[in-house]
């Protein structure tokens, strides 16, 4: 087995994304599981890549909250000669994904809004501290017997600040990138609250806001036309349903805030039933759709708005 630093020991990797994949490793030292993140080298071998995925721990390292995956501990390791691969370790949350609950069909929706509710109070607390996770997506997010952990704060971004990529690329995922973020424009807190919206969509309804059965379609109908409103679902209160579409608006400035949308969300669920978060989950019957999951879960950290959406 690998070994970082005579320190982290890797044993299984456990996810693969468009510029990194994340190990289960055993801290030696402390004699505990942890998540290992290896970052591949940016476009071209970027040399600020270490540089700038090491701020970005630190900016990760920042947020304590109990819906939040924390960030442990940076480094680097040796890959070529003169090559440093970074790497960010963080708590490993066990439970399964929101992507892999979501192939059987949509939540209930006092689960769907419970998940989300705890999805946004830990958007809160990031930009509370300034940071915006730029990555929101089912994949990211983790059920566990505890509740939800949000993980992968390691492309956070401070609040405002331009992305150091080359002209052309984007982060994030496609189907939850916001309007504005497809246009280049910095990342903002509503550019998270955007994501969320697609989060809840999807977590209803099984399916985005966009019909397309591709990528590149994709991002045509996002620029074409509106999100499709939410179809009428037994029992959901509309205040959800408005908070959903509010979130999904083009205008940055009329998305509500992560604090409005989590109070909002928990008060909906705890008004009407109480439901713990318990495995598995209750279903509804999933629609036939050749653009959801896929679209909805794929990582695709960078990728070209000119050659169009790389597949990770």
């Amino acid at each position: 087995m690998r070994t970082l630093d005579g320190r982290y020991q890797l044993e299984q990797r456990i996810g693969v994304g468009g510029m990194s994949e994340v190990w289960r490793a055993h801290d030696r030292v402390l004699d505990r599981p942890v998540a290992v993140k290896l970052i591949s080298p940016g476009p071209d071998g970027q040399h600020d890549t270490v540089d700038r995925i090491r701020t970005e721990a630190r900016n990760a390292a920042r947020l304590v909250h109990p819906n939040v995956a924390s960030v442990h501990d940076f480094g680097t390791c040796s890959t070529l000669p003169g090559h440093r691969l970074p790497y960010i370790v963080m708590e490993l949350a066990e439970g399964e994904t929101l992507a892999v609950h979501l192939r059987s069909g949509p939540l209930d929706w006092r689960i769907s809004v419970r998940v989300c509710a705890e999805v946004a109070a830990a958007l809160a607390a990031a930009h509370t501290s300034g940071i915006v996770h730029r990555d929101v997506k089912p994949a990211n997010v983790m059920l566990t017997p505890a509740g939800v952990k949000v993980l992968d704060f390691g492309i956070a971004t401070p609040t405002g600040a331009r992305d150091p990529m080359p002209d052309g690329m984007v982060v994030g995922t496609p189907a939850y990138l916001a309007p504005e973020q497809l246009d280049g424009a910095p990342a903002t807190p509503a550019a998270d609250m955007y994501a969320l919206g697609v989060l809840l969509y999807y977590c209803l309804t099984s399916r985005l806001p966009y019909r397309a059965g591709s990528p590149v379609e994709l991002l045509g109908a996002r620029r074409s036309r509106p999100p499709e409103p939410l179809p009428e679902i037994d029992g959901l209160p509309p205040e959800v349903a408005e908070l959903c579409r509010s979130c999904l608006a083009d205008d940055p400035a009329r998305r509500p805030t992560s604090l409005v949308a989590a109070l909002l969300l928990a008060e909906a669920v705890d008004a009407r039933v109480y439901v713990p978060m318990a495995l598995p989950t209750p279903r509804r019957p999933a629609p036939t759709s050749p653009w959801t999951e896929r679209a909805a879960t794929d990582a695709t950290e960078a990728m070209s708005l000119v050659d169009g959406p790389g597949e990770g």
